[in-house]
């Protein structure tokens, strides 16, 4: 087969952009090197869906960012994923914070951010009770919002694969060639042929550019490292917004959040690594991140901690992102360099990349039969989303949905069994872990995952033993077990 559209990268650029493809008349495929959706940045990241008032007007993250806002909102409510409209603060600390404050507001009525205000410490604390009383003032921007950003890309790559998009998972691109118009795309054992490649490789994606034949590739990717801490459920109401403080050429600095499941989050630091799959934290990272966030909340006490993460973002050498079709390649489209405010513009970028397509000369009709939920169904409501009539009604339709294997998420077995079988199955640990949070809890899947594996196991047709935790050799038992007996 060949298709229209291969798409390399499945984070959230490469997944809202195969979505916006599926609701025309072509084919799509999406090649992804890890054995999930959302398993580079996208899963690491701080899950703001940014104002836009930090870009530099009349770049592409200025534009696709503000128009990014109000889509990923629009698409939230479609695809049923929770979101929370809560606002962010940039907090300032004094007369030269004030003064950045005016530039960025500036900025942001320039790029069409609505209702922004400068505040000053007294509304500030009405506001936000915990704020440090050193604060003195912030930029409050109310259209800023928080969902889960692997959430809503799993979400709308279920959309996408129930309305024909295929994906390939563990398939990492090693090798490229063209015949006539037709590209031929490999992974070493399989080959993937397509008219149209869109590179959305995210920290490989200047890598996979020169795969593909770009020969002196304008554009380098300098991978940085930023670490976070997850405090327990407890510390969740302690900020009402999202709070910043003045940004830096480093990044938007280390923020205080709630998140859409009721913890806190603290982070990111920003530092350049080499190994660009390097998701260490290190003991340094932290006690930083826990300096910055007490800067802005003296009340967070890191004992309430329950996981720490590093994430991965591309930084390109440019203060912009890279969305271009090829000069040397024809049929090429390169999404390269998109780095925060990336999961918010994600988006109107996959709109600007559908259009470059176009550009190149895909014709592309609306499809009359696109199906606008994750499923055919319509079904993926989750049991610790449901109301109490909810739950008893789906506990007589289905037993399953009475038990309970993750006790922190309130999570079913009747959930698990779902996910195992939805568009995109989850196979592993943390597949499920993404789906459906169970083992995000305070135990950290100390008393579930080995019923969650048992359950992969025996309604995916696998042996226990070859179960993984996300792919790989990362197994969670070996030798011969009770339950094969």
């Amino acid at each position: 087969m060949v298709y229209d559209v291969l798409i390399v990268g499945a984070g959230c650029t490469g997944v809202m952009t195969a979505r916006l493809l599926s609701t025309m008349n072509c084919t799509v495929a999406v090649a992804e090197a890890k054995c999930d959706v959302a398993m580079g940045a996208t899963c690491a990241n701080s899950a703001i869906v940014h104002a836009g008032y930090d870009a530099k007007p009349g770049t592409l993250k200025a534009k696709l960012n503000v128009r990014g806002n109000a889509l990923m909102k629009e698409l939230c409510r479609q695809l049923d994923v929770e979101i929370n409209e809560c606002g962010s603060h940039v907090v300032g600390f004094g007369d030269e914070d004030l003064a950045h404050l005016k530039t960025l507001y500036d900025r942001g009525v320039a790029n069409g951010v609505p209702d922004m205000r400068i505040i000053g410490q007294e509304e500030l604390r009405r506001m936000e009770p915990n704020i440090s009383p050193e604060a003195t003032c912030s930029l409050w921007a109310p259209s800023a919002a928080i969902t889960c950003p692997y959430g809503i890309t799993i979400a709308a790559a279920e959309n996408a694969a129930t309305n024909g998009v295929d994906f390939y998972f563990n398939f990492k691109v090693t090798g490229a060639s063209m015949a006539g118009d037709i590209h031929y795309i490999s992974n070493g054992d399989e080959t993937i042929a397509a008219r149209y490649v869109v590179n959305c490789a995210g920290v490989h994606s200047a890598e996979v550019a020169e795969i593909l034949g770009e020969h002196d590739f304008p554009i380098n990717i300098i991978p940085r490292r930023g670490e976070y801490i997850v405090m327990d459920k407890i510390c969740g109401d302690m900020a009402n917004s999202t709070l910043f403080v003045c940004p830096s050429e480093r990044g938007k600095g280390i923020l205080v959040s709630p998140t859409v499941h009721g913890n806190l989050l603290i982070g990111p630091n920003a530092y350049p690594i080499e190994d660009a799959d390097d998701k260490s934290t290190t003991a340094e990272g932290l006690e930083e991140i826990t300096a910055g966030a007490l800067r802005l909340m003296p009340s967070v006490n890191t004992r309430n901690a329950i996981t720490s993460f590093s994430g991965v973002r591309p930084t390109p050498n440019i203060y912009d992102f890279y969305l271009k079709n090829s000069d040397q390649v024809k049929g090429v489209v390169h999404a390269v360099g998109v780095e925060s405010p990336g999961f918010a513009a994600s988006p109107a970028v996959a709109e600007y990349l559908v259009s470059l397509l176009q550009d190149a000369g895909l014709e592309l009709t609306e499809k009359e039969n696109y199906i606008p939920t994750r499923r055919h169904d319509g079904n993926h409501k989750q049991f610790n989303r449901m109301t109490d009539e909810e739950r008893v009604a789906a506990c007589k339709a289905n037993p399953a949905y009475g038990k309970i294997i993750c006790r922190c998420e309130t999570v079913t077995e009747g959930d698990i069994i779902d996910a195992i079988t939805a568009p995109i199955p989850a196979n592993t640990i943390d597949m499920l872990k993404k789906r459906l949070r169970a083992g995000m809890g305070r135990c950290q899947g100390g008393f579930c995952s080995p019923r969650v594996a048992a359950l992969i196991a025996e309604h995916s047709g696998k042996s226990l033993t070859t179960v993984t935790k996300c792919g790989g050799g990362s197994w969670l038992v070996s030798g011969r077990t009770g339950c094969e007996d």
